[in-house]
């Protein structure tokens, strides 16, 4: 195993010992949210330290049975002993090293959360609109073999069946890790019902898999980016205003948002209300930001449409689909219509873990 590989893998354990610790804080137990994370942190640290720890074992079990071998020269059946389980080991110690590099590829924050799908006609008129219905069967059923939740947000149906649009929220664990290999132009070649002369169509839609952001998670402040000005009430107040500086004023420094508080007498109220003030304006602004990021997202995503621009093809004639990014061909696919999108997806993710694992592999050879 790589030293440097071997050195993250110490420090996720020194990491381990610090998490074990928290979790035993009162104080952390007390708050519920901070608890959760921990938690989570650390069942996936502790998964990561146990093969590590089982790794060494094996490294030793291997140094134990050469050194037997070297020493069984002169009897056959302990020299057997010895190379059976060097091949074991070695074989284990493989498989733990792969499992131990795919655990350092970096994860997507965003992969653990729910996800909108959402599913537009191209180019085909209406068999592409049929198309598109074809893929919200086909994704509706695959969430239900996963057991999450799904919920229509908005559908625009064509005439003839299927949809010129539709938008899905799908809510469980892993949705949009999952779904988002989905994202891109997916066409399709097949006889339309619509076909009097038996004549094979192509036709395209387009899918795009976004993540729900998470509405309820608090605008994070630093208090460093902070600038927090105290003066004098203005207006009516009596005496108190002309003698005590409780008005607060906030400066959000990074985005030079401003909120102020005036009304209450107490200052750490005027603070505590200008804060929330504050909050409210700073996750409107990343709601917004987001909203437009999100459209240049959704544009990348899908393409143009047409039928040039596909990540996938589903041929009927042959029973075939294919990935035209991983060269990936099944052919399989009434059961990949009926929601059986296993091999496609699992495919998707191992190929992209491999990536990350390459390129992982290369900073740690510089």
């Amino acid at each position: 195993m790589n030293e440097r590989f071997r050195h993250q893998f110490e420090r996720l354990a020194m990491r381990l010992a610090e998490l074990d610790a928290s979790l035993a804080d009162p104080r952390v137990t007390a708050d519920i949210a901070r608890w959760r994370a921990l938690s989570r942190e650390q069942a996936e640290v502790a998964d990561v330290v146990a093969r590590f720890r089982a790794y060494e074992r094996r490294e030793r079990d291997l140094a134990a049975a050469r050194e037997l071998l070297a020493q069984s020269a002169d009897d056959a059946e302990m020299a057997a002993m010895a190379r059976e389980e060097i091949d074991e080991a070695q074989a284990d110690l493989e498989r733990l090293q792969a499992e131990l590099q795919a655990a350092l590829v970096p994860k997507d924050p965003d992969d653990a959360r729910n996800a909108f799908v959402e599913i537009r006609a191209g180019t085909g008129g209406d068999e592409s609109a049929l198309f598109a219905g074809d893929l919200a069967r086909m994704y509706l059923r695959y969430c239900e073999r996963q057991g999450w939740r799904t919920e229509v947000m908005s559908a625009s149906p064509s005439e003839l069946g299927g949809y010129k649009e539709l938008v899905l929220r799908v809510e469980g664990e892993g949705a949009y890790g999952k779904l988002r290999f989905e994202s891109g132009g997916h066409r399709v070649q097949r006889v339309p019902a619509t076909e009097s002369q038996g004549r094979i169509h192509t036709s395209a839609c387009t899918v795009a898999v976004l993540p729900e952001p998470d509405e309820a998670e608090d605008v994070q402040i630093n208090p460093a980016d902070l600038r927090i000005d105290r003066f004098r009430a203005s207006g009516a107040g009596g005496q108190h205003v002309n003698k005590t500086d409780s008005a607060i004023r906030i400066t959000h420094l990074p985005t030079g948002i401003v909120a102020e508080c005036q009304d209450d007498r107490s200052q750490h109220r005027n603070k505590a209300k200008a804060m929330a003030v504050l909050a409210a304006r700073l996750r409107e602004r990343e709601r917004a930001e987001r909203d437009a990021k999100e459209a240049a997202t959704r544009k990348s995503l899908v393409g143009s449409g047409d039928r040039s621009d596909r990540i996938r093809t589903y041929n009927f004639p042959q029973g075939r689909l294919t990935d035209h990014r991983i060269n990936l061909t099944l052919y399989k696919l009434g059961q990949v219509m009926d929601g059986d999108l296993d091999d496609v997806i699992g495919a998707l993710r191992a190929a992209r873990a491999a990536e990350q694992l390459a390129a992982l592999e290369g900073v740690a050879r510089d």
